[in-house]
C-alpha cells in the first residue's frame, strides 16, 4: 500500500512547492535570509544595523494569527481562490497595526482535502498580493492534506503574522482622552466577518450568487460582490504613525471585524471613557442593506456582526485630527469623523 493510495499525493505537494515560490519570491525584502524549500524562514531583525537602531531604541516584537472563518466556504463554492489570500493577510496585519507596529513577516497554512497545485497556487498568489499590500514578505507555510478531517475539494486557511514596534510607542488605548476625535476608515465590504450569517441569508432568500442585484448598485454577481477581498490598512497606518517621531497623537486603535463596532472600538478605550459614535457620520454600503433587508435582520444585530462599512478606527488629539484625516486621504483612504470620546466606562455609543 502506498501513502497515495491511502489518500495523500506527496508528488502533488511537491509540484504546488514549485508554483508558488515565484509568489513567495515577490515579497521579499533583503532582509529574508535562505532558500525557498528550506524547514523554516528567516529574517533579520538588524538588517542595515544604522537604520533598525535609529527607527527601533527597544523594539517589541507583535505577534497575531488568523484564518478567514466561513468566506471560505463561498469561495469554493464560487470557484474563487485568488483572493481569499489576501483576506487572510489582512486579518492578521490589521489587527498588528493596531499596537503601532510595522508588519514584518507572514505565514500561511492551508489545510485541504486533497492537494490541487493549481488551487492552491492561487491561493498563495493571494497571500502574496496581501503581503504587497502590507509591506510585509511571505517567508513560508505550510499545506497540509488530510482526507480524513476534510470533506471533497473543502480547504482551510489561517496565517501567522510578527510585526515590530518600539516600545515607547505602543498603542494600547491607555491615552485616550474626553475630547479626542474618532476617525473610521472605509471598509471593501463584509471584509471577512459575518458569512455564517451571509450564507444562511442567501439559503434562506433563496439568492442567486451568480445573479446581478441591481440593489448592491455593482455590476459583478452577488458572489463576487461578497468575495470583495478585506481591505489592508497597514502601509497608510504605518505611514501615519511614522510621520510623528515624537509626539503621539493617537491614543488607540480598533480593527472593525467580528462583534462590529460596539464590540471593538470598546477594546480601545479604558475604564474611565466612552466613545460617542454617530451613525449619520458615514453612509452605509448598499450590501449591508441589501442583506439585512433580505435576511429580516435586526439593527443591533446588524451592527453586532457586520463593520456596516467601517474597517477600522483611529481616536486622535483634536488638535491633530485634521492633519491625520488629510494624510489617510492622500493614500486614497476614505476617512471620516465618526465621533468624539467622552467620560464614560469603557463603552461604545451608538447615536
Amino acid at each position: 500500500m502506498t501513502y497515495a493510495q491511502a489518500g495523500v499525493d506527496i508528488d502533488a505537494g511537491d509540484r504546488t512547492v514549485d508554483l508558488i515560490k515565484g509568489h513567495l519570491k515577490r515579497t521579499y525584502s533583503p532582509r529574508v535570509l535562505g532558500r525557498h524549500g528550506a524547514f523554516a524562514g528567516c529574517f533579520r531583525l538588524d538588517f542595515n544595523e544604522r537604520i533598525f537602531k535609529r527607527n527601533y531604541k527597544d523594539p517589541v516584537l507583535v505577534a497575531c494569527t488568523d484564518g478567514v472563518g466561513t468566506k471560505v466556504v463561498l469561495a469554493i463554492e464560487m470557484g474563487v481562490h485568488d483572493t481569499i489570500g489576501q483576506d487572510c493577510v489582512a486579518m492578521n496585519v490589521n489587527d498588528l497595526i493596531v499596537q503601532g507596529a510595522e508588519p514584518l513577516f507572514f505565514l500561511d497554512y492551508v489545510g485541504t482535502h486533497k492537494v490541487q497545485p493549481s488551487h492552491v497556487e492561487q491561493i498563495v498568489k493571494g497571500v502574496a498580493d496581501g503581503c504587497q499590500l502590507a509591506g510585509c514578505a511571505l517567508i513560508g507555510g505550510e499545506t497540509a492534506e488530510m482526507p480524513d478531517v476534510y470533506k471533497k475539494d473543502d480547504y482551510d486557511l489561517a496565517g501567522f503574522a510578527v510585526g515590530v514596534c518600539e516600545l515607547s510607542k505602543v498603542v494600547d488605548g491607555q491615552r485616550v482622552e474626553k475630547g479626542d476625535v474618532i476617525i473610521g476608515l472605509a471598509s471593501s465590504g463584509a471584509h471577512s466577518n459575518g458569512y455564517t450569517l451571509v450564507r444562511a441569508i442567501i439559503k434562506q432568500a433563496k439568492l442567486d450568487l451568480d445573479k446581478v442585484y441591481p440593489e448592491l448598485e455593482d455590476d459583478r454577481p452577488l458572489g463576487l460582490v461578497l468575495l470583495e477581498p478585506t481591505r489592508i490598512y497597514a502601509k497608510q497606518i504605518v505611514s501615519v504613525l511614522g510621520s510623528y517621531k515624537v509626539k503621539k497623537p493617537i491614543g488607540g486603535m480598533a480593527h472593525i471585524t467580528g462583534g462590529g463596532l460596539p464590540g471593538n472600538v470598546n477594546r480601545a478605550l479604558h475604564g474611565s471613557v466612552n466613545a460617542k459614535i454617530n451613525r449619520k457620520a458615514w453612509q452605509t454600503p448598499p450590501l449591508f442593506t441589501f442583506l439585512q433587508k433580505h435576511g429580516n435582520v435586526a439593527d443591533d444585530e446588524m451592527l453586532r456582526v457586520f463593520n456596516m462599512g467601517i474597517g477600522y478606527t483611529l481616536i486622535v488629539r483634536p488638535h491633530f485630527a485634521d492633519a491625520i484625516l488629510d494624510k489617510l486621504r492622500k493614500q486614497g483612504e476614505q476617512a471620516f469623523v465618526l465621533g468624539k470620546i467622552t467620560a464614560g466606562t469603557g463603552a461604545v455609543v451608538l447615536s
